[in-house]
């Protein structure tokens, strides 16, 4: 593969900068295979889905997860925790920019002049830093009080409201980004599904560094992937392999089922999928428009092979919204 194989042109215009209202209105292109895709709504999944299906969602919770913090010099750093490193939430794995110049030990402080952080030195893979709180009190509580949600960088501080970069059914803290395809779904969407006959299932996925991270230059089959936290239920597997058709709800949902079809149901996941992927487990996917040359884009091609970049094109060409905030598309599996 090269990286103009999971290449695009985005313009920025094509770019939602914020999100629709009410969630269901967002639009859904329907792949349809060969023919021309439908344009629906996502309010009308329900009538998309067909009884046995099994919807599976990601419900992990985003964190408070971006700090914007001082050196006691009086420099400007901006830290965005990615991953528990204990089981505390004391230690982190974070982003720090700009990191170079910090000092092992040294201490970061809020606006207030509190003391928040300490700087603990580079990971192993020389892109991220462990930092630890050292503020009084429980560390989700102090990201409720100094941090911000971490909405992706491109959209700059817009003005919404911090609920809407959560799901309606979010319940673990951890994620460092929203699974954003799940941004859209409502009670009213889930209540049809309930009555066409389409159960429920929850996995989670702790969003990691990944989402963040373009490929590298060169072979993409060679991009080495961050590991994330996952965890699937046995239970939920077993409704995955009794379904008529697994619909996941978007890349992450599809990276634990994946994973946990693996054989190893919790832990931590390298699973790289890319074009060759044998599927396990997922026959359907929701999933928004992602960013070119990325790992989210590599799935999406391995899932509908070449495919993705008529329907694409076909989404810019129709005004699609894309990116967190943006609209949905309704893929079926390529046949291998």
């Amino acid at each position: 593969m090269q990286l103009d194989d999971v290449d695009y042109d985005l313009p920025p215009e094509a770019i939602a900068t914020e999100p629709a209202e009410p969630r269901d209105s967002a639009r859904l292109l329907v792949d349809r295979g060969g023919a021309d895709p439908d344009h629906r709504h996502v309010r009308d999944l329900p009538e998309l889905l067909q009884p046995g299906d099994l919807l599976v969602v990601n419900d992990s919770r985003v964190i408070p997860a971006r700090l914007r913090l001082h050196r006691h010099s009086g420099g400007n750093v901006e830290v965005l925790l990615i991953e528990p490193l204990d089981g505390t939430r004391h230690h982190w794995e974070a982003l720090v920019r700009p990191g170079g110049k910090l000092r092992i030990g040294e201490r970061l402080i809020t606006g207030d002049g509190s003391e928040l952080v300490e700087m603990r030195g580079r990971r192993a893979g020389g892109d991220t830093f462990e930092i630890a709180f050292v503020a009084e009190g429980d560390p989700l509580a102090v990201l409720e009080r100094y941090g911000e949600m971490p909405l992706p960088p491109y959209l700059g501080r817009p003005q919404v409201a911090p609920e809407r970069y959560q799901t309606v059914y979010a319940r673990n803290p951890g994620s460092a980004a929203a699974p954003t395809a799940g941004l859209h779904f409502t009670d009213e969407v889930f209540g049809g599904l309930a009555a066409r006959g389409v159960e429920v299932a929850k996995v989670e996925l702790v969003v990691g560094l990944d989402t963040f991270r373009p490929l590298d230059d060169g072979d993409p089959l060679q991009h080495r992937i961050h590991t994330e936290s996952y965890a699937v239920d046995a239970e939920v597997l077993e409704r995955c392999r009794a379904a008529t058709r697994v619909v996941a709800v978007g890349t992450t949902s599809v990276r634990a089922l994946e994973s946990a079809a693996a054989g190893q149901l919790a832990g931590r996941t390298s699973l790289y999928i890319h074009r060759g992927y044998t599927w396990q487990m997922v026959d359907v996917m929701m999933t928004n428009f992602h960013m070119p040359r990325t790992t989210l884009l590599m799935m999406i091609d391995a899932f509908t092979g070449p495919r993705w970049k008529r329907l694409y094109q076909h989404a810019l060409d129709h005004r699609y919204r894309f990116l967190s905030f943006g609209d949905a598309m309704l893929l079926d599996r390529c046949i291998q």
